[in-house]
């Protein structure tokens, strides 16, 4: 059983409880997840199954996006409501255009530190165990992406939001950084995630439907659909040189390479996705290197 699943998390298991689910709903041990998401937040989680998590470093790296609602008045040792309650403060009378204006400075390329209560690794061990044993350390900013960040509607308290950002953002420490620089502090509400570069939550299935191996399996995407890389086609007969990872050039592509550099899909013909490689120049000119393979003989 290879491909990926698209499940519509509900608010309550962690990601990885909904792993283990599927790992023993399908009898299959190969199950990951591309992304967390935190227990009180529901929305689209992918899951690769099989040889898919051999994709699973792609489909982690890609944009999310995000609905969530953003509560006003009120700071908490995690960033959101399932968190201690450190401190509450009035909401001071807002307009659209302040809300808009503190929204826009953590927009484009931010520097974003993790929070305690999170899986990064710091030192090799995870933050969240360290923030349990009730230590506090510094952790080092890391960049991230806000190609999006707007307020879709406001009642004077809870501020309605879309988020579009790389991976590894997280909109709990944005609500707690847009708070502080309103001066009443803030807290993350509730968060769904709508999608995962191509893939959107109106195309998953819900978690208590899977049920069996059968319906999982037919709600498997194929390997050929789980990306959004460039993709090349190779000519007959140029597979067995993917399949030992040899690296190949244009000679055997079927019309033009899509990129000088970075990842790519390549393709056989008939569509299928062979493997998945890395196109640099040297002096022999274009060459494409197989990096996961994916085809058999």
């Amino acid at each position: 059983m290879t491909g990926v699943l698209l499940v519509d998390k509900p608010a309550g298991p962690t990601s990885h409880d909904i792993v283990q689910r599927i790992r023993r709903v399908a009898g299959l041990r190969k199950v990951g997840h591309t992304g967390t998401l935190d227990p009180a937040a529901t929305g689209l989680l992918a899951l690769c199954l099989g040889r898919a998590t051999r994709l699973a470093e792609f489909l982690t790296g890609m944009d999310k996006t995000y609905e969530g609602v953003l509560r006003l008045g009120i700071t908490t040792s995690s960033h959101d409501l399932e968190g201690e309650v450190l401190e509450e403060r009035p909401v001071p009378t807002l307009g659209t255009k302040e809300l808009e204006t503190a929204f826009s400075v953590f927009t484009g390329n931010i520097l974003q530190k993790p929070p305690m209560l999170s899986a990064v690794k710091v030192d090799g061990e995870r933050l969240y165990k360290r923030a349990r044993r009730g230590e506090h350390i510094d952790r080092p900013a890391r960049p991230v992406t806000i190609y999006e960040f707007s307020l879709t509607a406001f009642d004077g308290r809870d501020v309605q939001f879309r988020l579009r950002c790389s991976s590894g953002t997280y909109a709990r420490v944005l609500c707690a950084d847009v708070g502080q620089r309103l001066g009443c502090g803030g807290t993350l509400a509730a968060l769904r995630r709508v999608a995962v570069g191509d893939h959107h939550v109106n195309d998953a299935a819900m978690l208590d439907s899977l049920d069996s191996a059968e319906v999982i399996r037919a709600r498997l995407l194929p390997l050929e659909r789980a990306l959004s890389l460039p993709e090349v086609k190779l000519l007959d007969g140029a597979r067995e040189r993917v399949r030992h990872g040899h690296s190949f050039g244009t000679e055997v592509i079927a019309g033009e390479y899509p990129s000088q550099s970075g990842w790519v899909q390549v393709k056989a013909s008939s569509g299928e996705l062979l493997a998945l490689a890395e196109v640099h120049e040297n002096a022999h000119g274009v060459r494409i290197q197989p990096r996961r393979v994916l085809c058999d003989g």
